[in-house]
């Protein structure tokens, strides 16, 4: 009776740790395995009110077409690993960020041309401010458990005017570099849309003094619409296909003056809204 006892313990302890084993292998089963990719990309496309709809149109266009061309599949295929991931964003203001296509995996032809189908199966509307800092907070967060892992992290950012919203832009700049992230910058320098009190003449040096960063960092900018097409498409080729650069100390804080270290007022697009803002108020 005993024995039959001591042979029924046993059993019992075995079959706990059988079930024990099988529930630790199912777990480690389901843990989310992340993926790695020859580059994270999160290409962030302004979308303010000073973008009229053919010009948000031209912009989802553009990028389907350079995704889905045979040079930006080739540097995506090229790579050490042959794939990279994608997140598609559009931004505004402080909090305005809005989600087209999230992260996906692009090893082909295949999943590019889909990618592309994403981006223009609808056309969104227009939204309020400009928060270029914004963008950036909120780019350098999605590379946070998104399932992906590589040596290459950038934001792809491009706008048609400066910060006017948000912290100021240096700060955002110098949080994201720390965090081993590039940005590269597509400064939008057409004439088409609202808010010309906020056009600078030379958008592409803010882009350069305050906004990109990081190592082989670039500006890109774009002077006519009809450039838009071919500009997208050299950009991600030279973020998708270029090797790996070294890694650098991140950029100096910004000081509270707003200057960049070359001297360029980073606080422009801060500025010309106070002023505006005490013009629509009035005396």
């Amino acid at each position: 009776m005993s024995a039959g006892n001591g042979l029924g313990a046993r059993g019992r302890l075995g079959a706990l740790v059988v079930a024990l084993f099988v529930m630790l292998v199912a777990g480690v089963a389901s843990a989310e395995v992340e993926v790695e990719v020859d580059a994270e990309l999160v290409l962030a496309v302004d979308v303010s009110r000073s973008m009229t709809p053919r010009e948000l149109e031209i912009q989802r266009r553009g990028y389907a077409a350079a995704l889905a061309s045979d040079e930006v599949v080739s540097a995506i295929t090229g790579g050490l690993l042959g794939r990279v991931a994608i997140m598609y964003v559009e931004w505004a203001g402080n909090f305005s960020h809005r989600v087209i296509v999230d992260w996906t995996l692009i090893a082909g032809a295949e999943e590019a041309a889909a990618f592309a189908t994403r981006l223009t199966a609808r056309f969104d509307s227009s939204l309020r401010r400009t928060s270029i800092s914004g963008a950036l907070d909120y780019a350098a967060g999605q590379f946070d458990d998104n399932g992906f892992i590589s040596n290459r992290r950038i934001i792809d950012i491009s706008g048609d005017g400066p910060n006017n919203q948000g912290r100021p832009v240096l700060d955002a700049r110098h949080d994201t570099l720390a965090r081993g992230i590039v940005i590269n910058g597509l400064p939008l320098m057409t004439r088409e849309g609202m808010g010309s009190q906020f056009h600078l003449e030379d958008l592409d040096e803010y882009y350069r003094n305050c906004v990109i960063g990081g190592p082989g960092s670039f500006v890109l900018p774009v002077l006519d619409w009809d450039q838009f097409p071919t500009a997208v498409r050299h950009k991600l080729v030279l973020e998708l296909a270029r090797s790996p650069a070294p890694a650098r100390p991140p950029a100096t804080p910004a000081s509270f003056t707003g200057a960049a270290p070359s001297g360029y007022d980073c606080l422009i697009g801060e500025k010309i809204w106070d002023q505006m803002r005490r013009y629509w108020i009035g005396p």
